[in-house]
């Protein structure tokens, strides 16, 4: 008698929409055909979604979270959801329209059939204008959450900022205290961490940090470029991208897909193979890497 594998949990990921002067509308409306057309568990969406967090902005974007549909969403804000050049507004009262537009509150647990998700607000206006910071509250906070969490979950984080730099000749600047941070996140069991911020799609490993803890295994790191602006980076530089993920028992498959001018639409690009922490094999299996172009 053949057993069948479970069905994988699948996530699709963007961020980077950043209403507002960069925003692309006709891509803005390929990227709800996707959502639409692409069958999930959870809609991660890693912040960035206005471009100056100004009260029109933030009502497109939240014109896109109804039309995204009622399918399980998290969101998380990034540095442009909070003022920059409204000194007094981003010192006093700087989440004020994510509040009111997206959601009131800033560090989130979503509970979704097979899988536990835990958003933190990376963005820290009075600290940090640009990369960032996740504080020790917040981890008290994700620890909390994955205790009460099953064992056979998966357990997610999605959170704006970059702990790794992308691996491109382009030099970013990791959000501050990145190896204290992973590390409680791999005592907490993580299995994955979505973000954005770095305008570029790409995946990575805590053992890029964490070599040594190789027969641990790792926590892959899948970062989505900037879904719907025009401000992709290095080699997404004018493009705009987005993940779906594949959550199997033993592995995780991430496909990259990007805006096609010419299909005005998003498809697939890059897609990758990584073992998760625990699976038959370890970490040891090696990585499968296949790229194809559409």
């Amino acid at each position: 008698m053949t057993t069948l594998d479970p069905p994988p949990f699948v996530i699709l990921q963007a961020s980077d929409l950043h209403t507002g002067s960069v925003f692309r509308p006709e891509v803005a409306d390929a990227l709800v055909q996707w959502v639409e057309r692409t069958p999930c568990d959870l809609l991660a969406l890693a912040g960035d979604f206005t471009q100056r967090a100004k009260v029109r902005e933030y009502k497109v974007f939240q014109e896109l979270l109804r039309r995204f549909g009622d399918r399980p969403t998290v969101v998380t804000p990034g540095n442009h959801d909070v003022p920059l050049y409204r000194i007094f507004e981003r010192i006093a009262t700087p989440f004020k329209n994510y509040r009111r537009y997206v959601s009131d509150a800033l560090d989130t647990v979503t509970n979704v059939d097979g899988a536990v998700v835990v958003s933190l607000c990376s963005a820290a206006p009075r600290r940090a204008i640009v990369n960032g910071r996740i504080g020790p509250h917040q981890l008290a906070f994700a620890e909390a959450a994955f205790e009460a969490a099953g064992e056979e979950d998966i357990r997610i984080v999605v959170t704006h900022h970059a702990m790794v730099q992308a691996p491109d000749y382009i030099v970013d600047r990791p959000l501050p205290g990145v190896a204290k941070v992973l590390g409680r996140f791999r005592e907490m069991g993580v299995d994955l961490i979505l973000s954005g911020h770095l305008h570029r799609a790409f995946t990575a490993s805590s053992l890029d940090i964490f070599p040594h803890q190789a027969p641990e295994g790792p926590i892959w790191l899948v970062y989505s470029g900037s879904a719907t602006s025009s401000r992709g980076r290095a080699r997404e530089s004018g493009e705009n991208t987005v993940n779906r993920i594949e959550v199997h028992e033993e592995h995780l498959v991430v496909e990259h897909y990007i805006y096609s001018r010419e299909q005005r639409s998003f498809e697939p690009f890059e897609r990758r193979t990584a073992p998760r922490r625990g699976a038959a094999g370890g970490p040891l299996l090696r990585q499968l890497d296949e790229a194809r172009t559409k």
